[in-house]
């Protein structure tokens, strides 16, 4: 497994995972801002898993509708650094993800209701589905990409 489809499916996974999850109807921003960390577990089709250390900052504006995100995510065979920009308006969410080390980018595109998000990302050579609940100062995230050796990647964050 190459360590770039790795990065791409984690550049996609904490890019739609973390910014989405609240349950407030009128942002779902609201609730992310500042700094959390957390780990999970990425695996691949070979029956292999690779563990994820990650560290975030949310900063929120324009009345909690917008979202930059400002990520760092490890393991023991690589680690990337990642922004993104997010917009919440009447149930959807949208936005941009890049990935400047390997000039990897892309779109996100879902809805929010409550406090769980179904969300898809998708870029030139990259997509993938996600579900995502938010409860408290706790995330829940579970990633399933298309045509890659990563099958599902599971995320658990929390506030720092």
């Amino acid at each position: 497994m190459s360590g770039s489809t790795i990065a791409r499916a984690g550049l996609v996974v904490v890019t739609l995972c973390l910014p989405f999850g609240t349950a407030s109807a009128a942002s779902p921003f609201a609730a992310m801002a500042g700094s959390w960390s957390g780990s999970g577990v990425l695996s691949t089709t070979d029956g292999g898993q690779e563990r994820l250390r990650c560290r975030a900052t949310y900063n929120v504006a324009n009345g909690s509708a917008q979202l930059g995100l400002n990520l760092r995510c490890a393991s023991e065979s690589y680690n990337f650094d990642l922004a993104g920009d997010v917009e919440y308006q009447a149930g959807a969410v949208s936005g941009s993800w890049r990935e400047a080390t390997r000039n990897a980018s892309g779109t996100i595109s879902g809805r929010a209701s409550g406090d769980h998000v179904d969300a898809a990302a998708r870029g030139d050579n990259f997509s993938a589905n996600l579900s995502l609940t938010t409860r408290g100062g706790r995330q829940t995230v579970s990633i399933r990409p298309q045509g890659t050796n990563v099958t599902n990647v599971s995320l658990a964050l929390e506030r720092r």
